[in-house]
């Protein structure tokens, strides 16, 4: 169970608490953009406790971020305690991968809720990507939200998510409607926070919906994406100047002393940040 008073609070939303269509698209608004994608806590080394207990306190009282095991995890405690019928669910992503790459590990967890306008995919936790609304699962269906085009295709045995891009579509994830468990998330939760080649372990990435448009951080760079498409994008040259980023325009709290420690791991490649950013969200979300 989650404080939903405390969840409401921390979101910003003052409507009414019935588990219908209209309230799930007013959480997955206001969820993106009050709680940060992050990674601090990867990137720093410390311990990545996923129940629901350690998520509300770290995301709704604390002031914290978290990346898709915590932002999905405490959706899928608010929403069941709200009432709705959610099932866990979890996928292999495929961001920014030629459709030919090898296949990769299931990283990303997301959900789906039954309702009855239909079975809806519910995902507030990728990144710079996020479906800032829930999603109708109906192959083919192209279905455009504030922040983007996106469709579901048949894959093999399951669904891909795409994301319409300016002159083409581009694989989110592929995902099937096995549910998960707690078990099976504390394993993919300690791979991608732990292991040595995750792109949480061994970058700084953050990401949030501000109104019509997206900012996301790969390390140094920041990236402010417009509805219309276009980018504008600077170099944090400082440790003040990524605090000051982080909890200003990211809503993170975090202590301007701990910004020195997370400062001192970042990779430092003004002419490459760029690329990296564009790299895979992949294996690792």
């Amino acid at each position: 169970m989650v404080d939903l008073d405390a969840y409401f609070e921390r979101i910003g939303y003052r409507g009414t608490r019935e588990p219908n269509l209209a309230l799930l698209r007013s959480l997955h608004r206001l969820h993106p953009s009050a709680i940060a994608f992050e990674c601090l806590d990867p990137l720093l080394g410390r311990p990545m406790a996923i129940d629901a207990q350690s998520l509300e306190t770290k995301l709704v009282r604390m002031g914290r971020g978290g990346y898709c095991f915590e932002q999905n995890g405490l959706f899928l405690h608010v929403l069941s305690t709200l009432g709705f019928v959610v099932t866990p669910l979890a996928a292999r992503v495929r961001w920014m991968l030629p459709p030919d790459a090898p296949q990769t590990p299931v990283s990303h967890m997301l959900l789906k809720t039954a309702l009855p306008e239909g079975t809806f995919v519910c995902d507030v936790g990728f990144g710079g990507q996020s479906q800032a609304a829930p999603l109708l699962l109906e192959p083919g269906l192209v279905q455009e939200t504030e922040h983007g085009i996106y469709r579901f295709c048949d894959a093999r045995t399951g669904y891909e998510l795409e994301m319409r891009l300016p002159d083409d579509w581009a694989a989110m994830y592929r995902f099937t409607e096995e549910p998960q468990t707690a078990r099976d998330y504390e394993v993919y939760n300690w791979f991608t926070a732990t292991h040595p080649a995750s792109r949480f372990v061994n970058n700084l990435v953050a990401a949030r919906v501000v109104g019509a448009d997206r900012l996301t951080l790969f390390n140094t760079e920041l990236t402010l994406q417009r509805r219309d498409g276009r980018r504008e994008h600077r170099l944090l040259a400082s440790p003040t100047e990524l605090h000051d980023v982080l909890t200003r325009d990211f809503g993170i709290r975090i202590a301007r002393a701990e910004i020195e420690n997370v400062w001192r791991r970042l990779p430092k490649q003004p002419d490459g940040a760029r690329a990296g950013s564009q790299q895979s969200e992949g294996e690792n979300r």
